[in-house]
């Protein structure tokens, strides 16, 4: 199987790297539109801040490519939150597969949230086999709220979308290169979807 991490410059990705390759999978890093585009899996990651990504994004043509894939895609962390119209965080447009605004946690709590997090999901796609209430790695300041794409919850202030789901495309805002078992299970579930 083939499978591609886009890279854009948006954050370390080796630890995904080498989880995929504990599940023996070896993805290539690339920005290769056609690469990308022959791919059988697609990656999006990203950690950092959603303008200087877009842009990235942008200057290599994958915001074009990206909302145009057919094969099964995973959004994590930032590349998330760029899947859906916009985000608050510099008030940036993103990719428009998943129609929702993403927001900031208010300023009542402590952001970004950092750390191991209860997570509750519909046991299908990607959390089929999860154990119900698992832990997952977040570290965002940014949401997405509860929409009728939302396939995991969390809570943080109140409930938002941990993972969402619109036809071939599956966003988590976990990390699961850093969430132990679970979060393997949830890789290997993706790469047989």
């Amino acid at each position: 199987m083939n499978t591609v991490i886009i890279d854009y410059d948006a954050g370390n990705v080796k630890s995904l790297q080498f989880a995929l390759e504990r599940l023996g999978v070896e993805a290539v890093l690339t920005d290769d539109i056609e690469l990308i585009a022959g791919a059988d899996r697609v990656i999006f990651p990203g950690q950092g801040e959603a303008v200087s990504a877009m842009k990235k994004l942008k200057k290599h043509g994958l915001d074009q490519l990206i909302p145009s894939l057919k094969q099964p895609v995973l959004g994590i962390c930032l590349g998330m939150q760029l899947l859906c119209d916009e985000t608050e965080e510099g008030q940036t447009k993103g990719l428009g597969i998943v129609p929702t605004k993403v927001v900031k946690f208010p300023d009542s709590v402590k952001v970004p949230q950092m750390g191991w997090n209860i997570v509750t999901h519909s046991n299908t796609g990607l959390f089929q086999g999860i154990q119900q209430d698992c832990y997952m790695y977040l570290v965002h300041s940014y949401f997405v709220p509860i929409e009728p794409e939302t396939s995991a919850k969390s809570n943080y202030a109140g409930e938002y979308s941990v993972a969402i789901n619109k036809n071939n495309f599956y966003g988590v805002q976990f990390h699961p290169e850093k969430s132990s078992k679970a979060g393997s299970q949830l890789l290997e579930n993706f790469l047989k979807i």
